[in-house]
C-alpha cells in the first residue's frame, strides 16, 4: 500500500518531466566584418608577380571575383614585402582583434544585445597561435564584464565554426536564458608564403580575411513547438564525420624551406568531401523522419569551387540550394571557418524563410572532417 501510494504521488512529476518543452539554442543574430583593402584575382597575381601560366590559371579560373586582404606593403622594386614569421603572427593578432570587435558588436546589434549582457564567448581562429586567446584579448580590448565565461577554438580550421557551434549551444542549453556569442575571427593572408610554388598559389588564389560572429541562447519551445517569435534557428542537431585516412590532406605545418608555417591542400579534397557528403547527411538526419528534400535551406562551406560541386553533385542539390555559398566565394574568397556564417546572413538577408523551414548547415577541414547541423526556423 505504501509503495502503491508513493508510486502514485510521483507519477504527476513524471509525466511533467516527460512532457516538458524542449529547450533549445537559437540563433538570435549574425555579424560579418572584413578589411578595408580588396582585390581582384588579377589586382593579386599582378601585385604577387606571377607570371607561371599554370599559376595564372589556378587564380583566373577559381569562381573568385575579389577578395579582402591585408597584404604587405611593396619594397623598393614594386614587389610586395616578404614578411616575416613573426611579422605574420604580429599581424593575426592585429587584424584578427579588430576584424573580430567589428564582427561580435555587428552580430549584438542585430541581435537586440548589448556587450553588458554577454555572459559566455567562443573565439575561433585558424590561422595564428595566441596566447592568451584571441577571447581574453578582445574582452580586455571592450572591457566587457570580468566575470564572462570563455573559450577557444584553434587551428581546428574551416570546419571550426561548426564545432564552436556545437560546443557554445551545448552551453547555452545548461545556461537558459543567458547570451553566448561565437566568434570565428580568420586573417587568411597572415598565413600567406610569398612563392611561385603551385603548393602555395593554390592557397593565395583561394583565402581571404575575414570575421563573422553569431548570438546565442536557449530558451524552452512552447507545447506547439514554435516559439511566439521566431528571430533565427533553432539548433535541433549535430552530425560529424572524420576520415583519417585523408588526414594530411589540408593541413598547416612548418616550411624549412620558407621558415615559417604555410598550408598545404590536397588536390584530391573536393573528391574526399564529396564521396563522403552524403554519409554524413544521412546520419544527421537519421531518426528525425526527415528526407533530404525535406531540407529547404542549405548552408554549405565556401570551400572553393571543385568542393562545392563536388558536394552539390554527390547530395542531389541544384545551383540554387548553393546560392549564398557561391556567391560568398564569389565575393569573399574561403574565409575559412566563417563562410558559413557569411552565407547565412546572406540567407537571412532574402527574407524568404517560413515557419517550420529545416535548414542544414555543413562545413569542411582538416581531419579530413565534415561537420554538420540541423536547423529550423
Amino acid at each position: 500500500m505504501t509503495v502503491e501510494l508513493e508510486r502514485t504521488a510521483t507519477l504527476p512529476e513524471e509525466l511533467e518531466r516527460e512532457f516538458r518543452p524542449p529547450i533549445r539554442a537559437g540563433m538570435l543574430g549574425v555579424g560579418t566584418a572584413v578589411p578595408e583593402t580588396s582585390y581582384t584575382q588579377q589586382e593579386v597575381l599582378d601585385s604577387l608577380g606571377m607570371v607561371d601560366e599554370k599559376v595564372r590559371s589556378v587564380f583566373l579560373n577559381s569562381a573568385i571575383g575579389k577578395r579582402h586582404l591585408v597584404l604587405p606593403p611593396r619594397d623598393a622594386d614594386g614587389r610586395r614585402a616578404v614578411e616575416s614569421q613573426g611579422t605574420l603572427l604580429a599581424k593575426h593578432k592585429a587584424s584578427a582583434v579588430e576584424m573580430g570587435i567589428r564582427a561580435l558588436r555587428a552580430c549584438l546589434r542585430d541581435a537586440g544585445a548589448e556587450l553588458t549582457d554577454l555572459r559566455h564567448l567562443c573565439c575561433v581562429t585558424s590561422t595564428g597561435f595566441l596566447t592568451p586567446g584571441l577571447s581574453a584579448l578582445i574582452i580586455r580590448e571592450l572591457g566587457i564584464d570580468r566575470h564572462c565565461s570563455r573559450s577557444d577554438i584553434v587551428g581546428m580550421g574551416c570546419n571550426a565554426g561548426l564545432n564552436a557551434l556545437n560546443v557554445v549551444s551545448g552551453w547555452s542549453v545548461a545556461n537558459p536564458g543567458e547570451l553566448a556569442v561565437v566568434l570565428c575571427s580568420e586573417a587568411c593572408s597572415a598565413a600567406y608564403a610569398m612563392d611561385s610554388t603551385m603548393r602555395t598559389a593554390v592557397v593565395n588564389s583561394l583565402f581571404g580575411d575575414g570575421a563573422a560572429a553569431v548570438a546565442l541562447r536557449a530558451d524552452s519551445v512552447p507545447a506547439n513547438g514554435l516559439p511566439a517569435e521566431r528571430p533565427g534557428a533553432r539548433i535541433l542537431k549535430f552530425a560529424s564525420y572524420i576520415i583519417p585516412d585523408a588526414v594530411d590532406a589540408m593541413r598547416y605545418d612548418w616550411d624549412d624551406d620558407l621558415t615559417r608555417f604555410s598550408f598545404y591542400l590536397d588536390p584530391r579534397i573536393p573528391y574526399v568531401v564529396g564521396a563522403n557528403a552524403e554519409t554524413v547527411v544521412d546520419r544527421l538526419l537519421e531518426n528525425t523522419g526527415l528526407r533530404r528534400a525535406d531540407i529547404s535551406q542549405w548552408i554549405v562551406h565556401s570551400g572553393g569551387k571543385k568542393v562545392i560541386d563536388a558536394v552539390t553533385v554527390n547530395l542531389g542539390l541544384t545551383r540554387h540550394d548553393v546560392r549564398h555559398t557561391t556567391g560568398v566565394l564569389r565575393d569573399y574568397g574561403n574565409v575559412s571557418s566563417c563562410s558559413f556564417l557569411f552565407s547565412y546572413r546572406r540567407l537571412l538577408a532574402e527574407c524568404v524563410l517560413a515557419p517550420g523551414d529545416y535548414g542544414v548547415l555543413m562545413t569542411m577541414g582538416p581531419g579530413s572532417t565534415i561537420e554538420t547541423a540541423l536547423v529550423q526556423w
